[in-house]
C-alpha cells in the first residue's frame, strides 16, 4: 500500500493531452484526472461529489499529488473532463489495465450499446448519448467505448471501436445489428472470430438459414455436420432448458462467399417453465467458429455478461441514467471512469460486499482504496 498503483495510473494518464492554455491553469491535469477516478471509486456519481471527496480527503491526496492550486472546484472538474479527448482518455485507461488483458485467446469480447439517458434534453433538442462498449467477459474489463454519432447508429460505431481494440485470438460477440459485411470483415482483419445474432434485418440470410435448419430437421441432419449441447437450470421456481444446435453451413452456400469465413449456424432453443406454464424462444446466430455446440453455447451465454455485469452496474450501482450531464465529452469520460471502477471493484473477491458497499467502504477507508488499485498491478 505504498501508492505504486497510483503512480502507475499517473504514468498512463500522462499521455492525455492538456488542451488548456499553458501557464494559466491553477491545477495540474494529472491531478484532476486521478482524483476524479479515485472519487468515483469511492461513491462519487457527479462532479459536486468528486469535489466533496477531494476536499474531505485533501491531506491523504497530498501524499500522491502536488495540488499546486489546492483542491479544484466542482466546476473545474467538470470543465476539464469536458475538454479532454474521450478516445485518448479511454485508451490511456485501457493501457493502464493492459496487464490484465493477457491470454485473450478464446476469451469472449462482447460488444453492445447503452444509452446514457441523463445526457439528453428534449427541451434543448439534445439526444441522449449512446455509447458502444467492448467488454472482456472473463477479466471483467471494458476494453474501450465509442459514442454513436447523432445522425448514425451502432453499425458505423462498431467498426470504429474495433479499429483501436486488440482482439487477436478472441471471440467477438455482437447482437443482430452487427450482422453487416463491414463489421464481419473488420473482426476477421483483427484476427478474431465472431458470433453475431441473426434476425430479420438480413431477411434473405435469415430465411435461408431457417430453411437450412428445417431441411436438417426433416432429414435428421443427413449429410450435415451438426452438434448439440443442452443445459438445464432451476432457480426461484423457474426451470430453464437451453439447447444449442450448431450446423456447419454447406460449402456451396453463396452466403459463405459473402460473409467472410462464415462457417456455422447456431440455433438456440430456450424452454422455460413456471407454475406449469411453458414458453419457448428460438434465436439464431452466425459464426466463424467450428460447429462445436458447447463452445458456441459458452460464447453466447458470455455475451449476456455485458448486460448483466456492465450495463446493470451502470444503472444500479452508479445511477448513470439519473445524473444530468449534457456535455458530450464529459459524459463519455465520466462513463469511461465508471466502467473502469466496475472492473476494479470486481477484482476484489475477498471482500464479501456488493459493488455499492465496496464503494462505501473505500470512501471510509483510504487503505482499502489502495488495496483495490494494487489488485490491478500485482
Amino acid at each position: 500500500m505504498d501508492g505504486s498503483a497510483i503512480e502507475s495510473l499517473r504514468t498512463s494518464l500522462s499521455t492525455v493531452t492538456d488542451v488548456r492554455v499553458q501557464g494559466r491553469s491553477d491545477h495540474l491535469l494529472i491531478d484532476i484526472l486521478c482524483i476524479t477516478i479515485l472519487a468515483v471509486l469511492c461513491g462519487a456519481d457527479d462532479f459536486v461529489a468528486v469535489a466533496t471527496f477531494a476536499v474531505d480527503r485533501k491531506d491523504w491526496l497530498a501524499r500522491f499529488f502536488k495540488l499546486p492550486g489546492g483542491i479544484p472546484s466542482h466546476d473545474t472538474f467538470q470543465r476539464v473532463l469536458g475538454l479532454i479527448d474521450p478516445s485518448q482518455f479511454s485508451a490511456s485507461l485501457v493501457n493502464w489495465t493492459s496487464a490484465l488483458q493477457t491470454a485473450l485467446k478464446g476469451q469472449v469480447i462482447a460488444i453492445d450499446g447503452k444509452t446514457a439517458r441523463g445526457s439528453g434534453s428534449k427541451c434543448k433538442g439534445i439526444r441522449a448519448l449512446h455509447l458502444v462498449s467492448a467488454w472482456a467477459t472473463t477479466s471483467g474489463l471494458c476494453m474501450g467505448q465509442v459514442a454513436v454519432d447523432e445522425k448514425s447508429n451502432e453499425i458505423t460505431a462498431i467498426p470504429e471501436l474495433l479499429d483501436f481494440l486488440t482482439v487477436k485470438g478472441a471471440v467477438v460477440t455482437i447482437d443482430a445489428m452487427g450482422m453487416q459485411t463491414d463489421i464481419v470483415n473488420k473482426v476477421r482483419e483483427k484476427e478474431a472470430d465472431y458470433v453475431i445474432g441473426l434476425k430479420d434485418n438480413q431477411p434473405t440470410l435469415a430465411a435461408d438459414m431457417a430453411a437450412l435448419l428445417e431441411h436438417g430437421c426433416q432429414t435428421n441432419f443427413e449429410n450435415l455436420t451438426t452438434d448439440v449441447y443442452t443445459t438445464t437450470e432451476t432457480a426461484h421456481g423457474r426451470l430453464e432448458e437451453r439447447t444449442v444446435r450448431v450446423i456447419e453451413i454447406p460449402a456451396d452456400s453463396p452466403h459463405r462467399e459473402k460473409w467472410k469465413d462464415l462457417q456455422t449456424l447456431a440455433v438456440v432453443l430456450t424452454r422455460t417453465e413456471r407454475d406449469g406454464i411453458e414458453n419457448f424462444e428460438t434465436r439464431m446466430y452466425l459464426s466463424s467458429l467450428e460447429p462445436k455446440a458447447e463452445r458456441m453455447s459458452q460464447a453466447i451465454r458470455a455475451h449476456w455478461g455485458i448486460e448483466n455485469n456492465l450495463h446493470w452496474a451502470m444503472d444500479v450501482t452508479f445511477g448513470e441514467d439519473h445524473h444530468r450531464l449534457l456535455d458530450r465529452n464529459g459524459v463519455q469520460n465520466l462513463s469511461a471512469i465508471r466502467r473502469l471502477a466496475v472492473a476494479i471493484l470486481r477484482r476484489d473477491t475477498k471482500t464479501k460486499l456488493g459493488a455499492k458497499n465496496k464503494r462505501f467502504k473505500a470512501a471510509l477507508n483510504p487503505n482499502y482504496i489502495l488495496d483495490l488499485l494494487d489488485s490491478l498491478i500485482l
